[in-house]
């Protein structure tokens, strides 16, 4: 039952079918927290950029390509954001992009979410993730938001640091135009 429901919400949004959406830096939010000494550090990255291909209608097709900016860390600390830019963390001079790639997307048991699958780059690893995320019509495109969790040792970052949670919950909130 849930499963012909999302496809009749899906086929409410037909003004979207075919379409290939850009993210807008901007108004878009790509954040993160993990624990340090037992306390949430907040942060953000900025120069969202990339293409993004969905119709709900016929999700075999969707594609999100999308970067950030590794270069634009951004915790409230400038001090700390200077060593998260260093080698031994997200090594910016050697690597400034942090990129996603999906390989697919399918309707959730859930039927307000979709689960995406794809390579989620960082530094010189690639590995593959899988997350729920909604989405959402806006007055210029489509909003997208989800959030997954990685090991950030899994992607060389921080070295093994026993100050630092080993998990990072990685927030997106991603509004996009035609």
């Amino acid at each position: 039952m849930n499963f012909i429901l999302v496809f009749i919400l899906l086929g409410l949004y037909s003004d979207t079918s075919a379409q290939t959406y850009l993210p807008i830096d901007a108004t878009s939010e790509v954040s993160f927290k993990i624990k340090n000494f037992g306390s949430t550090v907040d942060g953000t990255f900025k120069g969202l950029n990339g293409t993004i291909d969905f119709d709900p209608a016929n999700l075999s097709n969707a594609k999100f390509d999308v970067a950030v900016n590794a270069t634009t860390i951004d915790t409230g600390i400038r001090m700390r954001d200077n060593h998260l830019r260093k080698a031994d963390y997200f090594g910016v001079a050697d690597f400034s992009t942090i990129r996603f790639v999906s390989t697919g997307v399918v309707v959730s048991r859930n039927p307000n979410e979709l689960i995406l699958t794809g390579k989620l780059t960082i530094k010189k690893t690639t590995k593959e993730i899988t997350f729920p995320f909604g989405y959402s019509a806006s007055n210029v495109g489509l909003q997208f938001k989800g959030q997954f969790k990685i090991n950030r040792r899994d992607f060389g970052v921080g070295g093994n640091s026993f100050n630092l949670s080993d998990e990072v919950t990685v927030m997106l909130d991603v509004k996009t135009s035609k």
